[in-house]
């Protein structure tokens, strides 16, 4: 009887190639699965910061609105209404105990995070609160009143935690406008501090130093945005 099979160097040929597309795939098929992570933390975070200032607003009858509130009343506020799992404090005057330290130093402030393109970001938009909720999600503040224009209202969120890459704004950390009005806008839209029509705030070749920043209106509109993120 002739029995017919696979001989032994059929077998690793076929193992080898299957081997190289594995090779050739994986690493798309990790970066795309990650991107989409990004892509549902994002939109998570979106959602929790806006029902955290629709509860207030439903027990105080008003809306949290820029200029309204010293630098150390928001996070507080935010906390109440949020699944909080660790206080980080402010991140400029208790830097022993910040998850993310605000040093005023540039070697500090650039070990942790950078703009889309990579490169060094200064931490200035970042230090008037922060706290870890309970899907690890790090959320920075900034609240600064301003006599010209009635102060900047930030609330950013580093969607897959602050020990998990890539650690870039536009990437993984988001930010968020609470305008005059009292509405949670996504930063890159226009009127928010961080709109340019040229995409200064939000572009691959951009040398702003807060590059970035803009970034999050696009990420919740255009389908394709997390397909496309820098390298």
């Amino acid at each position: 009887m002739n029995n017919k099979g696979f001989t032994l160097a059929e077998v690793l040929i076929t193992l080898g190639i299957i081997g190289v597309v594995a090779a050739m795939t994986l690493p798309t098929l990790v970066n795309n699965n990650r991107n989409k992570q990004l892509e549902t933390g994002l939109k998570r975070s979106y959602s929790v910061i806006g029902q955290a200032l629709n509860m207030y607003q439903a027990e105080t009858g008003e809306r949290i609105k820029q200029g309204d509130l010293t630098d150390s009343e928001l996070k507080p506020i935010l906390m109440k209404y949020m699944k909080t799992i660790k206080d980080c404090g402010d991140g400029a005057n208790d830097n022993g105990t910040s998850c993310i330290p605000n040093t005023g130093d540039e070697e500090t402030n650039s070990k942790t995070y950078t703009t889309l393109n990579g490169k060094t970001i200064y931490l200035t938009n970042f230090d008037d609160g922060q706290f870890i909720l309970n899907d690890g999600s790090l959320v920075l503040l900034e609240n600064t009143i301003l006599e010209t224009n009635g102060g900047k209202l930030f609330i950013s969120v580093d969607v897959n935690g602050y020990k998990n890459r890539p650690n870039r704004l536009g990437q993984d950390l988001f930010m968020f406008q609470i305008d005059e009005k009292g509405v949670l806008r996504p930063m890159g839209a226009e009127g928010t501090a961080f709109y340019s029509k040229n995409d200064a705030y939000c572009s691959a070749t951009s040398s702003n130093k807060i590059n970035g920043a803009g970034c999050t209106y696009k990420a919740l509109t255009d389908t394709d945005y997390f397909k496309n993120l820098p390298k």
